[in-house]
């Protein structure tokens, strides 16, 4: 299995419930630009579980040599990257935050999920499992430069999806809502709306084992943004959301 975005807390919780259901990997490949933490999960792994982990060093915001990836092989993708940056009216006109947030969330992202796509494509089997968001469905003044860039990844994961159906490759795209992670920490955030890594981690699970192409981790989720995708634009632009 490939982890891209090991310091997640939800990606840490998959990994855990994979393991715990009694999925076999011959090597979990931790991809991080936080080595320390990293090799600290990698160990909590290998004790608990008697699970291989490597950790590999990814610094979406410097240049990649893929050439260090050419013998990772795995018929697992779990991609849990992302940089939620400052949301506020000083965080908008920064344009170092701006960059930030489209880079990681998709701009430099998308290489690196295409490169193993490809791998996938060539041996014709394989799950990868995206994380986007509900902020890309409808762009919101609260969020929108985040929010745009979850959009194009969620676009590029339909389209995968799409591309590498009949090439034997399933794409899962994930929209959790609010999450109770170090990214939200200090945000109000509503806790009937807000889910837990556990949480998360066992609904993707189960939307891997079913092949489903969409999923939201919270339910009530979709039908919030069914409702906010379908209001008209002469009231949307009015409101504060």
């Amino acid at each position: 299995m490939i982890i891209l975005g090991s310091t997640s807390e939800v990606a840490q919780a998959f990994v855990e419930k994979a393991l715990q259901e009694g999925e076999k990997f011959e090597k979990i490949y931790l991809f991080t630009s936080n080595k320390e933490t990293t090799e600290r999960f990698a160990r909590h792994i290998d004790v608990k579980f008697l699970q291989q982990a490597e950790v590999v060093e990814l610094d979406l915001m410097k240049e990649i040599d893929y050439t260090q990836f050419d013998n990772i092989n795995s018929n697992l993708l779990f991609c849990a990257t992302g940089y939620l940056g400052e949301g506020t009216e000083e965080g908008l006109y920064d344009n170092k935050n701006t960059e930030r947030i489209i880079d990681i969330n998709y701009s430099k992202l998308v290489p690196v999920m295409n490169y193993f796509a490809q791998k996938f494509e060539s041996r014709r089997s394989g799950t990868i499992i995206g994380l986007s968001s509900v902020a890309g469905d409808r762009g919101r003044q609260s969020n929108f430069i985040y929010g745009s860039a979850k959009a194009a990844f969620t676009a590029y994961l339909s389209g995968l999806r799409n591309y590498l159906f009949d090439k034997k490759v399933h794409v899962l795209t994930v929209k959790p809502g609010f999450m109770a992670t170090k990214m939200t920490e200090g945000l109000p955030l509503n806790p009937k709306l807000t889910a837990t890594p556990k949480q998360a981690a066992d609904c993707i699970f189960k939307a891997y084992k079913k092949q489903k192409n969409v999923v939201y981790v919270l339910p009530i989720w979709g039908i919030i943004m069914m409702i906010i995708r379908n209001i008209p634009e002469f009231i949307f632009k009015k409101l504060k959301l």
